[in-house]
């Protein structure tokens, strides 16, 4: 029997993520049990998906109104129409990777990847190649060189093979931060990344509904706070890291609240 100690477990144990873990959950129980819930969960999941695409291509710099989002049915047109895009085929695409995740995350990566692309250049859906650029808005981190981007891939793809007792939410901030420190691709990290999390969120069992979209939190936030707590992460210091985790914690609840004003919405029309 292995006695290799498990990182993400350590991190769980950091000063205040303990209080986070256990704030997001029983904000999760709480949006489950509405009552609202037992009849129209598959409303509040379509506008969970809906609200997280938004807020994602948001934080990738399009920042478009919930009801442009709606209304649109054409996203080919300019940069920011791409992103939006780009973003709501990913999240109709992670429900559909969650059992290859947990064997083969790098493949999902790529699938990711190719369907935020949604295009037939060489770069789309592979890691990228010494010497080549990433296109990343709003991320100023250093670039960790290709060679780097591959190892840490892999022992990323280790620790998600092996299965972690942490909490859902370190292993999900983990996975996100990590995805973004790194831009593995040559584009649309930032929209990959928080696939990502959205998958180990609602593969772990926390939010198997996905009620909960972390990504219209992380918006909610803003861009500035987002920046910051990812600078804690690639610092690597336990106060960054807990900060990161924290920061993750909230943009669930968030995104837990947005859901559960659906719900009260839902409900009222249908009292």
């Amino acid at each position: 029997m292995s006695t290799t100690p498990d990182p993400l477990v350590a991190l769980g144990a950091l000063p205040g993520v303990a209080d986070s873990v256990d704030s997001v959950r029983k904000a999760v129980d709480r949006v489950y049990g509405h009552r609202i819930m037992r009849r129209r969960s598959n409303e509040i999941t379509s506008e969970a998906a809906l609200r997280g695409a938004r807020g994602s291509a948001a934080l990738s710099g399009a920042e478009w109104a919930l009801e442009e989002v709606r209304r649109r049915s054409d996203f080919s047109g300019d940069g920011e129409a791409r992103t939006v895009g780009g973003a709501l085929r990913l999240t109709a695409e992670a429900g559909q990777l969650l059992s290859i995740w947990r064997q083969s995350p790098l493949r999902v990566l790529a699938r990711l990847h190719l369907v935020a692309a949604a295009d037939s250049a060489e770069a789309a859906g592979r890691p990228r190649l010494a010497g080549e650029p990433v296109e990343e808005p709003l991320i100023e981190l250093p670039l960790p060189d290709a060679d780097e981007v591959a190892g840490r891939l892999e022992g990323l793809s280790r620790l998600i093979i092996a299965g972690s007792s942490a909490p859902a939410l370190v292993t999900a901030a983990v996975v996100h931060g990590e995805l973004l420190s790194l831009r593995p691709f040559a584009s649309h990290n930032g929209l990959v990344a928080r696939a990502a999390e959205r998958i180990v969120l609602v593969g772990s069992g926390l939010d198997p509904k996905s009620i909960c979209p972390a990504e219209a939190g992380h918006a909610e936030l803003g861009r500035a706070a987002y920046v910051a707590a990812l600078d804690g992460y690639a610092s690597g210091t336990p106060d960054g890291m807990a900060a990161w985790i924290a920061h993750c914690g909230k943009a669930v609840e968030l995104g837990v609240r947005e859901s559960t004003a659906v719900c009260e919405a839902l409900q009222r029309g249908a009292a």
